[in-house]
């Protein structure tokens, strides 16, 4: 077991486009722990961060890439998260951001999602 983390891109009405994941961490936890705290300042209810859907906005994506370049995804612990993982995804991380963008451009939602 180990915390799954996925994003993925959707159409307008939220259905998923060719089902087309964006892209996949394992146990990547600070990352996990910037959603969460995201879905939270959105007021988003759930009892535990995990299978929430998150849609992820421009001004999002924006700011986890300040985050990810200044090394400032919050330190998260769990049972099932792992160590800090941040330099081995910072350039996955960068990535996906850059793809996140390109899809946004063109009118799609991209979300995140997660379960341990």
């Amino acid at each position: 077991m180990g915390l799954d983390m996925y994003a993925y891109v959707a159409d307008k009405a939220g259905r998923e486009v060719d089902s087309r994941e964006l892209a996949y961490w394992r146990k990547h936890p600070n990352l996990h722990g910037w959603m969460e705290r995201l879905a939270e300042s959105k007021n988003l209810e759930y009892g535990s961060f995990n299978g929430v859907e998150l849609e992820l906005t421009w001004a999002d994506i924006d700011a986890l890439e300040q985050a990810v370049t200044h090394g400032q995804l919050p330190p998260t612990g769990g049972f099932f998260f792992g160590n800090d993982a941040d330099e081995l995804y910072r350039e996955k991380d960068l990535e996906f951001i850059k793809n996140a963008q390109a899809e946004l451009f063109l009118g799609l939602k991209v979300f995140y999602n997660s379960s341990w």
